[in-house]
Formats: structure tokens, C-alpha cells, sequence
């Protein structure tokens, strides 16, 4: 068994000297396939157990579906809603401890609304109404504090216009409003989780493909050189999400895509809570209005079939965007139209197929799989519930594998950066800075050059943030800087400005 190391900060060295000691023979007790969410919690569960864990990804942490979800910690209503009580237990569970344990900086409580417009019916209401009290029923059999996810309830038109400044004014009564964990970025917690996984002694390789895989071999190729190497881990755990078949065969997934339109919050009048609109014909699904950081607003979400080969980068359909952009003007005083589309994201879900039936009556469950040749696949899940995906792969290894490892610690286990609300507060740097690093922005703001000069005008994202992200977040090109340590490609007008710093920072690094 391996010791922690010292240090949680990826980088180009780091990355060099842990390939060469894989190609050297080190004994490793878990090979992770994997750099999302779900491969991440892996690395950092299998190594806070003091197992010999390496992490290995083709592309680079949060590449796939981890960067292109609503950015939320989601309570499981939808689920509980559909009968499906386990899986809305569990949510709420898991974002509890997301928000109190693991991750408290990354996670804050967002306000979420539903207008009471006109065509609002009483049964309508009084759905909704059931359904957030089923909510506040769910939160605390959870034990997820009050004070940290306040209680539902109502408010009156001002309140809600003053929460939602684009709502329509004609007819509006008020507002039913509850509260849902909301992540200041899904990659940033990718990130967060390999490089804690990292301080526990994991490896974590990016650009770094696994190949001729079996239960207890892998062709290991260093995508950067084309080098090769194999190794013999004592078990691998194939977390690949939507290209999961590609390392196993035998599973069969049915992938579902999940689109948002990128809007200025002004546009928005800048709302300070996400405005939640009923989808017409519908009974428990929604379009979200959510107020997000660069002042932007994410508009989604759809559940549209993606058969066939699975796309690195998914694109939305053109009637997705119509779709999104006319469930959400019912509730908005001035409709908005394409031309306030800054910027569009499209993820694929990776659901197993389970036969007939629309990609949005598929289970949100996890399984654990045993493949023939020996690996063991988990697939399936939520982003709010990757933690428990986690556990539950890494003991279904620990029992294949006959490893030694201790007891699962990972539900009162922080991430690197967390820190009690008090203890943020303490830290004397920007609002945003700490939001996005909590108690490390300080080490943001001292790394290199320190420049907290932004990295272009107009974006509140600093070059030091630019730096950090090359000297201890492991990025190794502008994509990597631009699309996953920050957010600001997800405009491509943005993306464009900030090219020459990311350019600059890699240079530096």
C-alpha cells in the first residue's frame, strides 16, 4: 500500500514522473478508467482506503458529460415525484453531504422559482406545492439542515419579480419557492476531487488512453508521445460513462442528451433565483432559468434519444433550442429569442438500456457490472450521487480483488479548498475567487506571477487563475484552461479573447 503524498497540485512533471513509474513496474491495486466524475471519486475512495490507485483518461478530467450537466446538486424531487423513493433518498443524502461535508465552498443553496401566472391552474399550483413540501419531507430524513437548505414556501408578485426581474408582470400572484444545492462549476469539482484523490497518493494521468483492457491488464498509451506500456493492476474499474462500452463490450447503453442555452444574466435582468417554468403537458418536468457565474444564465434542460456513435463534443439540435427558448418565454415579459444565445452545451447521459421506453422513463440508477474478462463497469447515475457510485464500485473491487483496504471514508471527507462558511469568510480575497477555490484562493492569488489582472476585459477570471490552472490542476493546452478550469468557452466570443493569456499561461507553466 502506498502513503499520501505530500502535495494535491497536477501538472506536466507530476504527470511525466507517475507514467514512468507505472511503466516501471510500481504495484498498483486499482486502475481507474476514467476522468470524469465518477472515475475521479473512484480514484479518491479506492485511495483514501490505502489502496495503490492510478487514474487514467484519454482526453482530461471532466472531458465528457461532467462539464455539460445544469451545474446542480440536485435534491431528487423528479424522482420522488416518479415513485422512485430509493434514488430520491439517495439524492438528497448525497447532496447533502456535498454540501456540509465534501464540498461546503463549491455548493451553495439556490433559490429556485415557480410563478403563479394565469395559466397557472389550482391543480397545477397545488402539485407543485405537494411536491416541494414532499421535498422539505425529503431534506430532512436526509438530516441536511434548515440553515442549510431553507424551507419552501410562497411569495408575493413583488417578491418573485424581484427574484426573477423577467417574469411577465400581467396576472402574476406570487411565487412558490424551495431550494436546490447548486455547484458553482461541475468541472471545477472533477478537478477538485482528482486532486484530493492525488494527496491520498493516486495517480492521475490525463491524455493517457488504456487499451486491451482486461480485469487485470492494460495497455497503458501515453497520447502526447504514442509511448506504450502495460501494466497488471489487481483490479480495473471501467468509469468511462458514455464511452464505457468502448472499454467493455457486453454493455449496452442508451445514451440521452441534455441541452442548455448560454445567456447574458442581464438579459435576465439578473436574477437571484432560478426561474423554474412547468414544460406544458408535462407533470413533474421543468425548464430552469439558472443564474450562473461570469453573469451568465444556463437555460435547460432537454431528454432527447442520441443513438449512434457517441461524439466528443455533443451539439444541440436546432429543435432543442427552439424547444427551450418557448417553454421558457410563457413566463417571461419580453421573450427571448436566438439572438440572445451566447452560447449552446449538449451532454450525453449515460443510461443503461433497459428496453422500451423514452430516454426520460429511464432509471437515474447506478449499477455495478462484472464483465466477463474481469473488469468491473459502473454506470448509470447522477452527478449528485457519484460518491456513493464510488463506494459501491470500490468495494465491489475490493471483494474481486481480495485487496486490503480500510472503511470507506469518504462522507466526512473534504475536498481540497473546503471550508465552513465562517472560515471562508476569513479569507480576504474576491467573492469570486473564493467561490470557485475557497480556502485556496489565496494560493490562486500567490501562485507565479500573482496577477490578479483579468484574463481579458469583461471576464472576471484572473491570470493567476490561468496559471494555477497549468501548475496544479493539471492542464496541458488551452482547451484544457479554457473549456474545464474555466467556463469561459462555453461562449465562443469569450472563448476568443481569453485565447492569447490561456497561450501565455501554458508558456509560463
Amino acid at each position: 500500500m502506498t502513503g499520501p503524498q505530500k502535495s494535491s497540485a497536477l501538472n506536466r512533471g507530476r504527470r511525466a514522473r507517475e507514467l514512468s513509474e507505472l511503466a516501471g513496474g510500481a504495484p498498483l491495486d486499482v486502475l481507474v478508467i476514467g476522468g470524469g466524475i465518477t472515475g475521479a471519486g473512484i480514484a479518491l475512495d479506492a485511495a483514501s482506503r490505502g489502496l495503490s490507485v492510478a487514474l487514467v483518461e484519454k482526453r482530461d478530467l471532466a472531458f465528457g458529460t461532467s462539464r455539460w450537466s445544469s451545474k446542480l446538486a440536485h435534491g431528487g424531487l423528479r424522482y420522488l415525484a416518479t415513485g422512485n423513493v430509493g434514488i430520491a433518498r439517495e439524492s438528497a443524502v448525497e447532496r447533502g453531504i456535498l454540501m456540509t461535508h465534501t464540498a461546503p465552498h463549491l455548493v451553495r443553496a439556490m433559490p429556485q422559482l415557480v410563478p403563479l401566472l394565469p395559466e397557472t391552474s389550482f391543480f397545477g399550483k397545488a402539485l407543485v406545492r405537494v411536491g416541494f413540501l414532499a421535498g422539505d419531507i425529503l431534506r430532512a430524513a436526509a438530516n441536511t439542515a434548515a440553515s442549510v437548505l431553507p424551507r419552501s414556501g410562497t411569495v408575493d408578485a413583488a417578491r418573485a419579480a424581484e427574484l426573477a426581474p423577467a417574469v411577465k408582470r400581467e396576472g402574476l400572484r406570487g411565487g412558490l419557492l424551495a431550494f436546490d444545492g447548486q455547484l458553482i462549476d461541475d468541472a471545477r469539482l472533477v478537478v477538485s476531487i482528482a486532486r484530493t484523490a492525488a494527496l491520498h497518493g493516486a495517480k492521475i494521468l490525463t491524455r493517457t488512453g488504456a487499451y486491451n483492457v482486461t480485469g487485470s491488464s492494460a495497455t497503458l498509451r501515453d497520447e502526447l508521445t504514442g509511448e506504450e506500456f502495460e501494466v497488471r493492476p489487481r483490479t480495473v474499474i471501467n468509469a468511462a460513462g458514455v464511452w464505457a462500452g468502448e472499454v467493455d463490450p457486453d454493455i449496452a447503453l442508451r445514451p440521452s442528451r441534455g441541452t442548455h442555452l448560454v445567456l447574458s444574466a442581464e438579459k435576465l435582468g439578473n436574477p437571484k433565483a432560478a426561474l423554474t417554468v412547468p414544460i406544458p403537458g408535462e407533470t413533474n418536468r421543468f425548464v430552469f432559468a439558472l443564474p450562473a457565474q461570469l453573469g451568465r444564465v444556463y437555460l435547460g434542460l432537454t431528454d432527447e434519444a442520441a443513438p449512434g456513435p457517441v461524439p466528443d463534443v455533443p451539439t444541440a439540435s436546432d429543435d432543442e433550442i427552439d424547444f427551450l427558448l418557448e417553454t421558457v418565454n410563457t413566463a417571461l415579459e419580453t421573450p427571448l429569442t436566438c439572438d440572445d444565445i451566447l452560447g449552446t452545451y449538449a451532454g450525453l447521459r449515460p443510461l443503461l438500456d433497459t428496453g422500451d421506453g423514452s430516454t426520460a422513463d429511464l432509471s437515474r440508477n447506478h449499477a455495478v457490472l462484472h464483465s466477463k474478462n474481469g473488469t468491473i463497469s459502473v454506470v448509470g447515475g447522477k452527478l449528485t450521487t457519484y460518491r456513493k457510485m464510488a463506494e459501491d464500485a470500490v468495494d465491489a473491487a475490493v471483494e474481486s480483488g481480495s485487496l486490503q483496504a480500510g472503511a470507506c471514508r469518504t462522507r466526512n471527507l473534504p475536498l481540497v479548498g473546503a471550508g465552513t462558511e465562517d472560515a471562508l469568510k476569513s479569507v480576504n480575497t474576491s467573492a469570486t475567487l473564493r467561490a470557485r477555490y475557497g480556502m485556496e484562493a489565496p494560493l490562486v492569488e500567490s501562485s507565479n506571477s500573482g496577477s490578479a489582472a483579468p484574463v481579458a476585459e469583461g471576464l472576471d477570471v484572473s491570470r493567476a487563475e490561468f496559471e494555477f490552472a497549468v501548475t496544479h490542476e493539471g492542464a496541458l493546452d488551452v482547451d484544457d484552461i479554457l473549456d474545464r478550469r474555466t467556463r469561459i468557452g462555453l461562449v465562443p466570443a469569450d472563448r476568443e479573447k481569453a485565447l492569447a493569456a490561456a497561450q501565455e499561461a501554458l508558456s509560463a507553466g
